[in-house]
């Protein structure tokens, strides 16, 4: 159960990246996405809410792992990030390279209430779910650029 904890959580071993883990596992989630990116609206939702659960599941069991509160090593949240941020886009390399460059701003920046999850959150969900909402305000914005651009 540890290999594959360590696995998940590092995202195949991109979260080992000495430089910007977070960036190199957000660049990972990419072949997910465009493994799911056909699928209809409701089952792409179901598809990535269970994946963010496993994500919140994962991250915590990580956390204790590696004995360190959102360690580096753990980018499975920003795949989990990424998949909502990519929600309800229609395929094109244009929108995955936008929303890539969209979820590692909002991911970096942490506009609140990303902060509080960030900050306030002791375990996995707290790993996980600011990069949620950084994928919200990344789908939202994506959806106005695409559509207005």
């Amino acid at each position: 159960m540890r290999r594959l904890v360590i696995f998940a959580s590092s995202w195949f071993g991109s979260g080992f990246s000495p430089v910007a883990s977070g960036t190199v596992g957000t660049a990972a989630a990419i072949p997910l996405y465009l493994l799911i990116a056909n699928l209809s609206t409701p089952v792409y939702i179901v598809v990535v809410a269970a994946f963010t659960v496993f994500s919140c599941w994962v991250s915590g069991r990580a956390e204790e792992i590696f004995q360190e509160k959102d360690s580096g090593r753990i980018v499975i949240d920003e795949v989990a990030g990424y998949l909502v941020a990519m929600t309800a886009v229609p395929f094109s390399w244009k929108a995955v390279a936008l929303g890539f460059l969209l979820f590692r701003f909002f991911d970096i920046t942490k506009i609140p209430p990303a902060r509080f999850f960030d900050r306030q959150l002791k375990n996995g969900y707290g790993v996980v779910l600011d990069d949620v909402v950084a994928g919200v305000y990344s789908c939202l914005s994506l959806h106005f650029l695409l559509r207005y651009l």
